[in-house]
């Protein structure tokens, strides 16, 4: 019943391997990248003027509204 060292033997041996099991699981969980591809916080984001840069280049705004939106993020700073 007792292998000399204070412990029994049986099934301790088998709650170690489900617990590390359970842990290995858990952190599996933890470490996988976030399936919607959302923005996680250590990924740059892109700032006011590179946006506006952005929309100008795409033909989302005309000149003269990137020239007036670039005014206002300019004056705000």
């Amino acid at each position: 019943m007792f292998n000399g060292y204070g412990y029994m033997m049986g099934m301790h041996g088998g709650w170690w391997i489900l617990l590390l099991a359970i842990g290995a699981a858990l952190f599996y969980v933890w470490q996988r990248p976030d399936p919607g591809g959302k923005e996680t916080d250590d990924t740059p984001r892109e700032t006011p003027h590179e946006l506006l840069r952005r929309r100008l280049a795409s033909g989302a705004i005309t000149p003269q509204q990137y020239e007036e939106h670039k005014a206002l993020l300019d004056r705000d700073n």
